[in-house]
């Protein structure tokens, strides 16, 4: 197991060939996926098959950032995932963050603290200069935990959608935060 970050109640770890059905069974939830992608979930066999695989692929290729599964500190359950990994190959120090938790552990704070932690590490750590996400606006809870992590809103835009989902309409929202901005 490589082990990315620890937090108070987590491990953030590379994801293996084993976690196919932990990440399918959340990319299977509609509640989960409803402010993503295409906001239904994702059939099991696409996530075995490409999803998986895609995120496997690119620890190396990413200078180890990527998207990492997040298990209970004490008692070792999938929780979810966060990503912290630069959307292009040569600009490294500027990360996208991003994360996904199952319901059940919705409104529990795990979200916010991963997050802060990701960018505790990018700042202190990784020579990140920038830490970026991006969610739909009408995604409150995201955007809490965006704010709580210390990131600021940025923008609001709009992208042509071919099968647009409840509340795109509003668009989708950017928040960041610069390393010379962090107060750790």
């Amino acid at each position: 197991m490589t082990v990315f970050c620890v937090t108070d109640r987590m491990v953030l770890r590379r994801f293996t060939a084993a976690d196919g059905d932990n990440l399918a069974a959340l990319h299977g939830d509609a509640e989960v996926m409803r402010f993503v992608e295409n906001g239904r979930p994702v059939p099991a066999e696409v996530v075995h098959n490409r999803t998986l695989p895609s995120l496997l692929s690119e620890y190396e290729r990413l200078g180890g950032l990527g998207v990492f599964a997040a298990e209970s500190s004490s008692d070792g359950e999938f929780l979810g995932w966060f990503e912290f990994r630069p959307p292009r190959q040569d600009a490294l120090d500027d990360v996208e963050l991003g994360y996904r938790l199952h319901r059940r552990h919705w409104g529990r704070g795990l979200a916010t603290e991963g997050a802060r932690a990701l960018v505790r590490l990018g700042f202190t750590e990784l020579d990140v200069r920038r830490v970026f996400a991006t969610a739909m606006a009408v995604n409150h809870g995201s955007r809490r935990v965006l704010e709580k992590a210390g990131l600021r809103y940025v923008r609001t835009f709009h992208e042509d959608w071919p099968d647009p989902i409840p509340g795109s309409e509003h668009g989708d929202v950017e928040y960041e935060l610069l390393r010379d901005d962090w107060r750790g």
